[in-house]
This record gives structure tokens, sequence and C-alpha cells, in this order.
């Protein structure tokens, strides 16, 4: 008997007939003994239509009463779907986040868990129930209900998992696991049976859509083991993509294990900033008191005691991020700032890079051969981003995929 936590997503409980076949899977596995907890999205679409609405009563909602409304998503889920397994025999609770009680920051519409309160649901599974939680919620010590930003429900089952000290998180969503780039874009793409945790870190910071950012990283730091697997598949026997914690043998033989790109991004440059220490603080600072995560930064090197800074951040922040520079600007008297947000950003990932040369040549060269202007750099230990214009973004996926020979099997 193993304690498993299973995490839905909004297509997998996108419709009332979704939440029953979602409901005879968790009987399947409950009925061979497994203790399950069971962790949901609001179904497909509703978040959106919920912020949507909150936006026709305030052009900027209030972050505070926002997460009132979209928590309420999940709340429907969760009921739903108990329901659902009480109507074919099995015990089962729903609980909201502040029910478990899942205790976040206040940090409204980007909380970050602090701690979980596991002994309700381990009474509960005790007593043989399944229980389900909303996912993408907590509380604050105040007692608000606060979200947990972009993919969030992701981070709640991780986030379980860890304080359950659960066997296996699985991650079921509309794809049956992780593949070495987006399928739609190049069909030839394949399904990796393994990946390291570190690679799927960088993937899922890099545009990958399978799994959010924060419930890897809450993976890899609690050694939570992680699969995602497909809710559509009718069979219970498919392993999906096992997220690793450590690099085996055959996994060394693959020098990259895949192509994540971004269309989500936004990038600034600040014209003829006075080079001197603290500069980037000045700029940056107020970027970041104002909760925008900023990803790649390049900064030139200066001439005349000036220099240009850029750097990229999500587009939903690109408006809110120009309106904070704006006395940034005239403050450190800069020359001006350009922006845009057509552009993308296009990495290669793989743990082999740290023994193989020329990986950043090959990409560069691909890249050059069809006409793709490279505008910003960067690199890690285990991967090389590029941000290029963003109608060049399937045609450079594309052309990486074959230059590395991922569409061939290892």
């Amino acid at each position: 008997m193993a304690l498993i936590v299973q995490k839905y997503g909004g297509t997998s409980v996108g419709s009332p007939e979704r939440i029953k076949n979602v409901a005879k899977r968790i009987a399947r596995w409950h009925a061979r003994g497994h203790q399950l907890v069971v962790v949901v999205s609001a179904m497909s679409g509703e978040t959106n239509r919920l912020i949507a609405l909150a936006r026709e009563v305030q052009s900027l909602p209030d972050p505070r009463e926002l997460d009132v409304m979209v928590s309420t998503g999940e709340q429907v889920t969760i009921g739903l779907l108990a329901m659902a397994l009480k109507d074919i025999g099995l015990k089962a609770l729903s609980y909201t986040g502040a029910q478990v009680k899942i205790v976040t920051d206040s940090a409204y519409t980007k909380a970050r868990i602090l701690k979980i309160d596991e002994q309700r649901m381990r009474a509960d599974l005790n007593d043989g129930c399944v229980v389900v939680v909303a996912g993408f919620q907590g509380v604050d010590e105040h007692g608000s209900i606060t979200t947990l930003g972009r993919g969030g429900s992701d981070t709640t089952g991780v986030a379980l998992a860890a304080a359950l000290k659960a066997d296996e998180c699985q991650i079921y969503t509309d794809v049956d696991g992780v593949y070495t780039t987006d399928p739609r874009i190049v069909p030839e793409a394949r399904r990796l049976k393994t990946i390291t945790f570190e690679e799927m870190l960088e993937m899922a910071s890099l545009g990958s859509k399978v799994l959010q950012t924060r419930s890897v990283e809450f993976a890899g730091k609690y050694k939570v083991r992680l699969r995602v697997l497909s809710s559509f598949d009718e069979s219970d026997d498919d392993e999906g993509t096992l997220i690793t914690f450590e690099e085996d043998e055959n996994m060394e033989q693959a020098i990259i294990s895949g192509i994540a790109f971004s269309r989500d991004e936004a990038k600034i440059t600040i014209l003829g900033v006075p080079d001197r220490p603290g500069i980037a603080y000045q700029i940056l600072g107020p970027v970041g008191d104002a909760n925008v995560d900023v990803d790649m930064i390049v900064q030139n090197v200066g001439h005349d005691g000036l220099t240009d800074f850029s750097f990229t951040v999500h587009r939903n922040d690109y408006q809110k991020t120009l309106k904070t520079l704006e006395p940034v600007i005239k403050h450190i008297q800069a020359r001006g700032i350009v922006s845009g947000d057509k552009i993308a950003k296009v990495s290669v990932v793989g743990v082999g890079m740290r023994s193989h040369a020329g990986i950043a040549s090959t990409a560069f060269r691909t890249l050059a051969e069809e006409g793709i202007n490279i505008e910003m750099i960067s690199t890690s230990e285990i991967k090389i981003s590029v941000v290029i214009d963003e109608k060049y973004t399937e045609l450079a996926v594309r052309v990486l995929h074959k230059a590395f020979n991922l569409d061939q099997a290892s």
C-alpha cells in the first residue's frame, strides 16, 4: 500500500463527464489498497472567466479581492469530484486550501506556501477516505484567502506530497508525459521516459507548459518522486515521464533532452544608463518591489560613462514594469527607454552540456543558417537561451530540434 498524491488539471476535470472519469480512475487506484489525496484545478476556462469578470468591475482588480474570487473555481471542482466519488461507493471529503490548512505569505495572486497542517488529511486517510483538496489556493496568517499564481495547482500537489511524505506525486494532464519539445510544433518530438529534476526545472522555467516551475522546485527540494501522466489514457499501466533525482547511465548519453520556448516575454532596454556601482539595483529594485519577476539581464560594457541595460519580464507584467520605470528613468537620468513584447525565448536544455563542447556553436550556427537574429543570450551549466523575434519561434524550435537529433530515439 502506498500513499499517492494525484493532481488533475483543468482539462482533466473540464466537464461533469470528465470528472466522473477521474473518479473511476481514482477508484481503481483505491481498490489496489493505496491511500489517495487528490488535488484538482478549476474546470478549464473557469479561472480566465472569473478574472475577466473581475476586470469588468475594476480595470486593475484589487489583488486580495481577486484571490477571494478566483479561488472559487477550485471549490466547485472539489465538491463535484467528491460527489462523483461518493456516487460510486467511495468515502470522500473535500477541502479548500484554508481548511487543510495550507498557510502562505500574503503576496496575493503569487503567494508562497509556508507550511501545511497535514493532521486532518492523515486522519481521513486512515479512516479510508479519499481526500480531495482544492489546488492553487491557501490562507495567510490573517485568515485571508490567497492564490499561488499560474499553475499553482501543481505546486499544491507537490507541497502536499512533501508534507505527507507521499510515495509518489502523479501529475495528470492533457499530455502523456514530457516531450523533447511541443509535438504540436514538431510532430517528431519524442516522449521522454525519464528526465532529471535539473532539466525539468529548466524546461519548466523556460516555457514548457507541462509542469509549473515552483512545483518542480518543491519536488527537488523535498525529494518528492514526481511523474507526469495523461488523464485521457484509459490505461493505468502507462508510466508517463518520471522526473528523477540523479542521472543514470542512459540519461548521461543524451547530450540534449529538449527544446523549450516561451512567447510570453517582453524586452525592455534602458538607454544611456550611468555606468556606476549600484545602478542595476536602482533599476531592478523598484521592479522587484512591484512583484515583477525579471528573467534575462544584459548590461553592455560602458563607454563614456554610459551603458545600456536590457532585461526581460513576463508579457503580463510588461505595462506594469514600464509604468514602474517612469520615475526611475528620470531619477537616474537615463537617455531613454526602448521596449517591445513581440519577442520569444527559445532554449536548448540538457545535462550533457556539462561534459560536451560545441553545443552553443551548434545552436548559434543553426539559427544563423535560417537568418534568425539573436537579440539576447543567457546560459547556465545545462541550458542555452536566446531571445529572438517572435515570428521565428516555431522555425527556431524545429531546426534546433533537428540539429540536436532529438527526433531520433536514443
